[in-house]
């Protein structure tokens, strides 16, 4: 009985550390299956270097492209593996083009799908992930949901309730297992107060007006609070500023723009800021596990707990509101919750690994 684990991006190779932990521990026969969706050293290959990942059998070598494009060959290259080599069972984490691709191959050809992170829903319908989200969930045979509101989501949705299970979440067990590695990260901001910013989405990025109007809220947080600013700055984003004529904008004492940092290096700098400005759906949780006020730069979040508890504030992407945001998380009582509860206590990849052990024999 053999295992396929599929990923492609950056945050899906974040959370296949602590699934690949756990099958190890549990003496699983698996593999992992690239698409190459993501490819830049820096949002790819440092991750499997920096985690010690096991190397990935299958290289699909997708590349970007559409999204029409990088489902449709993945689907096309995977099935041409998997009718070689069919495993007994197919991980999809997430809801990348990725991981919908890998699902419909699977599906095509008969082979059970689990998919973790099932059930999360921003009620944004033609966001591309939460298209992918809803379609992946519909054709799995496991959905493991890391939290009750992704649990609810499905069986209101129909999902038979015998395929569904709330598991808590791989991410936050990631933080868990790498307490110790988290702290030996050095920081040269550890001194400082700042915003940690992330900004990757293509609807802030390609959008001209959208990305100037996040710049100069932040040149006005630089300039207006006592606050500095840590920005690791996504490829397409620095590719983007540059085409717009946007990058003089970040130029003052307060701004620090970096060359994107490894997972371990983000979380140590979110663990240390005073707030957190975001566009990231993982990063939300993360800073809210963190317990550091966050803005998110969206009209809505499928990690819908860190807003009910008044951890994180959805806003415009736009100067006024980004600013009005700051003052508001800097000000702000959020509700003392146990983020590490609320997520599995640390344990989803071993109640996950329990689920699959079972249906695999």
């Amino acid at each position: 009985m053999v295992v396929a684990v599929i990923v492609g991006t950056r945050p899906q190779n974040i959370k296949l550390y602590s699934l690949v932990k756990m099958l190890e521990r549990g003496n699983v026969d698996f593999y992992i299956v690239h698409t190459g969706q993501h490819y830049d050293y820096g949002l790819d290959r440092m991750f499997f270097e920096e985690l010690g990942l096991p190397e990935p059998r299958v290289y699909l070598g997708v590349g970007s492209g559409t999204h029409g494009y990088q489902v449709a060959t993945i689907v096309l290259r995977l099935e041409k593996y998997f009718i070689g080599e069919k495993p007994s069972l197919v991980i999809v984490p997430g809801d990348t083009n990725s991981a919908l691709g890998g699902a419909l191959a699977s599906v095509k050809l008969g082979i059970p799908v689990a998919h973790v992170e099932a059930g999360l829903r921003s009620r944004l319908p033609f966001m591309a992930e939460e298209v992918n989200r809803v379609l992946i969930d519909h054709m799995s045979d496991i959905l493991f949901a890391p939290t009750i509101y992704a649990y609810e989501n499905l069986l209101r949705e129909g999902v038979d309730v015998s395929k569904v299970f709330l598991t808590g979440d791989v991410m936050v067990d990631n933080i868990v297992m790498l307490r110790n590695e988290i702290e030996r990260v050095q920081n040269e901001f550890s001194d400082l107060e700042y915003a940690y910013v992330t900004i990757h989405r293509a609807e802030n990025t390609d959008n001209p007006a959208r990305l100037k109007g996040i710049f100069e809220g932040l040149r006005v947080i630089a300039e207006s609070f006592d606050l500095k600013i840590v920005f690791p700055m996504h490829p397409r984003t620095r590719i983007r500023a540059r085409k717009y004529g946007l990058e003089k904008i970040l130029s003052h004492k307060n701004i620090h723009v970096l060359e994107p940092v490894s997972y371990l290096k983000s979380l140590r700098l979110q663990k240390d800021s005073k707030i957190v400005i975001t566009d990231s759906g993982g990063v939300q949780k993360e800073a809210f596990v963190f317990k550091k006020p966050t803005i998110t730069l969206r009209e809505t979040t499928e990690w819908v707990e860190t807003v009910e508890y008044g951890w994180n504030i959805l806003t415009n992407p736009v100067k006024k509101d980004i600013v009005k945001a700051v003052q508001e998380a800097m000000e702000a009582k959020p509700i003392n919750v146990d983020p590490y509860e609320l997520y599995g206590g640390g344990k989803a990849s071993l109640r996950i690994l329990r689920i699959i052990k079972e249906y695999i024999s």
